[in-house]
């Protein structure tokens, strides 16, 4: 029985991810001629990582359009991005990981892929963890910030140098699709290329790779796990410390112990594996 649940979990959470990736990122248009959608609608940002230069997203990545207010020479205190991320964290933390980015739906699915053994953690794991936020810290907020060219201007370091969801949504379509863009590719572009591929292979045997080490976006939701509306309870009356839940937590997290800690996506495996049913949603 617990084992149908857990399917059924599976099941609607990927349906969710599927139905939020196509929502956001529908402009067939941008595909078929190799161009970038720029409407209204690319002055908002969506929840998790969504480049802007995707032919076919909606609307804008939060950071990259935080390295963009950081970056700009006329740079303000930004009240509607503070105010995004306030609001989703407080009320979803890394929820979105889970169940709304894109780039987390492609890291699910090749860890489907049946090719050799899977790794439940690598060496260093727990310092390794601490990388993104490090990320966050140097590449999205103080490399914009004070690393100008002679006019002031910065430049979003983390989506030039780093993104991998950037590279396989906006830099591989383009450069197919985009002759002009083709032409120009140099080594920025075999850089990031060499980091996605590395990312997909890895994504195969360990779960999550990149949100477990290097997302920015993850780190900013994970800081409010612990306090976000959407969390996790245990009722220890009914726990009767089988672990179950921290064997079904691909993110390799101590459930029991802190089952809201700032490494959790919310993807539910855990409450379905509770046979006792001590864990739920709070």
């Amino acid at each position: 029985m617990a084992n149908l649940f857990a399917a059924a979990g599976t099941r609607i959470r990927l349906l969710v991810q599927l139905g939020f990736t196509a929502a956001t990122n529908s402009y067939v248009k941008g595909f078929a001629d190799g161009r970038i959608y720029t409407g209204p609608l690319k002055s908002a940002c969506v929840p998790g990582l969504s480049c802007y230069s995707c032919p076919g997203a909606l609307g804008s990545c939060p950071v990259g359009a935080l390295q963009a207010v950081l970056a700009s020479r006329n740079y303000s205190f930004s009240f509607y991005l503070t105010g995004f991320f306030l609001m989703v964290g407080a009320a979803f933390g890394r929820f979105v990981c889970g169940w709304l980015c894109p780039f987390g739906l492609v890291q699910d699915l090749l860890h489907k892929i049946p090719l050799g053994r899977k790794i439940r953690a690598v060496k260093g794991d727990r310092y390794l963890r601490l990388l993104k936020y490090g990320i966050l810290l140097g590449f999205v907020i103080l490399l914009p910030l004070f690393v100008v060219d002679f006019v002031g201007q910065g430049e979003p370091w983390f989506c030039k140098w780093i993104c991998p969801s950037g590279t396989l949504m906006a830099g591989w379509p383009l450069v197919l699709l985009n002759n002009g863009i083709r032409q120009a590719a140099g080594f920025l572009f075999v850089w990031k290329s060499l980091i996605l591929i590395v990312l997909i292979v890895l994504s195969i045997f360990l779960y999550r790779p990149f949100c477990k080490y290097l997302c920015p976006l993850g780190a900013i939701y994970g800081l409010f796990n612990p306090i976000a509306l959407y969390r996790f309870r245990i009722d220890q009356g009914k726990c009767t410390n089988c672990n179950a839940c921290q064997r079904a937590c691909k993110m390799n997290i101590q459930v029991r112990k802190n089952p809201n800690s700032m490494e959790c996506i919310r993807c539910g495996d855990c409450i379905s594996a509770c046979r006792p049913k001590a864990l739920a949603r709070r």
